[in-house]
């Protein structure tokens, strides 16, 4: 079920009309197929501004990371050529659509990501379901963090019941546990994991060199593996020649 709707998350964002920017009341009109959200219909904070500042209100959006592809074009087509009624129709029902779409399209991005562990994927389904834009953005800001965090302490304590891993592996590890800071933990699993178990698969080769029972095939191999220095060089050989 889960693959399909990917599928069609894409389907419908590559068949999905541009936002037609003309009047509030034509805007509006998308809102039913929409994710819920709140909009302001009356007594808009931007009903007194006129088109200078309208078009920072816009670039301000333009800059917010926040923004993703639909935001961004929008806003830009808006700066390139909009009215100041077609403007203050973006701002006040256009841009939290376009929004509300960009998320979805980031959770689904989420998703397929390999480090997403089971909380994240289980938050990003239920938002999904649930369909609330309010919602969803409040995750993107805080909740996605958390929840990575948690799988990523998972992930740590599935490292230190590998048989593989070494001492540098179970030394890092267990810092990281103690020192339990979420950035430095994603940090280590992206790029300091790699390092550090190819230093004690490094080790456990010069102990098969050191062994002297070990055969000539098998050393030659060993030797192979050195010289190519390379994590999956040596990760491979002590799982094919163990």
């Amino acid at each position: 079920m889960r693959p399909t709707r990917v599928i069609l998350a894409v389907a419908a964002g590559a068949l999905a009309p541009a936002l037609v920017l003309t009047t509030p009341s034509m805007a509006a009109s998308t809102a039913s197929t929409a994710p819920v959200i709140t909009a302001a219909t009356a007594g808009s904070p931007y009903d007194d501004l006129g088109l200078d500042d309208l078009r920072v209100a816009i670039s301000r959006i333009l800059a917010d990371p926040a923004s993703g592809k639909r935001v961004i074009r929008e806003a830009n087509a808006l700066l390139d050529s909009g009215t100041v009624e077609q403007m203050r129709a973006w701002l006040e029902t256009g841009y939290p659509l376009a929004q509300a779409e960009d998320d979805k399209v980031a959770l689904f991005r989420i998703l397929a990501k390999p480090e997403s562990g089971k909380r994240v994927v289980a938050e990003v389904n239920r938002l999904l379901d649930g369909n609330d834009a309010q919602e969803i953005r409040a995750w993107l800001e805080t909740g996605y963090p958390l929840a990575q965090a948690e799988d990523d302490k998972v992930a740590l304590a599935r490292i230190l019941a590998k048989p593989e891993s070494g001492k540098r592996v179970v030394a890092e590890v267990n810092r990281l546990l103690d020192g339990n800071d979420a950035q430095e933990i994603r940090a280590w699993l992206e790029t300091g994991y790699r390092l550090a178990q190819a230093e004690d698969d490094r080790v456990a080769i010069f102990r098969v060199l050191a062994d002297p029972k070990t055969s000539a095939t098998v050393r030659a191999a060993a030797q192979a593996a050195l010289d190519d220095n390379g994590p999956e060089a040596l990760r491979h050989f002590l799982e094919t020649h163990r």
